[in-house]
């Protein structure tokens, strides 16, 4: 593999691996931290596995244009070289942007709880953590963001 597609290909892993963010019951924002946070308890009514959809950013976009633009102009020389690096860029930019959007999609889970005070909600969060129904568990929420914690 010549260095300069070995070197796009390792900047494209970089990118996606950047773009990932957590959905995690676990993981707080720093926005997040000390901040006065609502607890309700309850109890787990379902667990249902699910998917979290991946990153769709431009960024998978861009490496992946930056990649096939690099492939492709590797094609034929002069004119030919050109339109191989259009061609090249074009595919690539679909191509990494589909590859971003795989890279960064979670496994999940949907947590229907039946809330003490009454009433019943559900919330998806990472699969971080195991919940199986009639398990005592508490929701912690601030700002819109809700979580499921043991």
């Amino acid at each position: 593999m010549p260095i300069t597609k070995f070197i796009a290909l390792s900047i494209l892993s970089l990118l996606m691996a950047a773009c990932a963010s957590s959905n995690s019951g676990s993981v707080y924002s720093r926005d997040e931290a000390r901040k006065v946070q609502t607890v309700r308890t309850g109890t787990v009514e379902s667990v249902r596995q699910v998917k979290l959809e991946g990153t769709k950013s431009q960024i998978g976009t861009v490496a992946g244009g930056a990649v096939g633009g690099i492939a492709g102009s590797s094609v034929g020389s002069g004119r030919g070289s050109a339109v191989g690096a259009v061609l090249g860029a074009v595919v690539g930019g679909i191509a990494g942007a589909a590859a971003e959007e795989v890279a960064t999609r979670k496994d999940a889970l949907e947590i229907t709880v039946k809330l003490d005070g009454g009433g019943l909600v559900a919330i998806v969060q990472e699969a971080d953590e195991t919940f199986a129904a009639g398990e005592r568990v508490r929701l912690i929420e601030h700002g819109g963001v809700t979580r499921v914690s043991h």
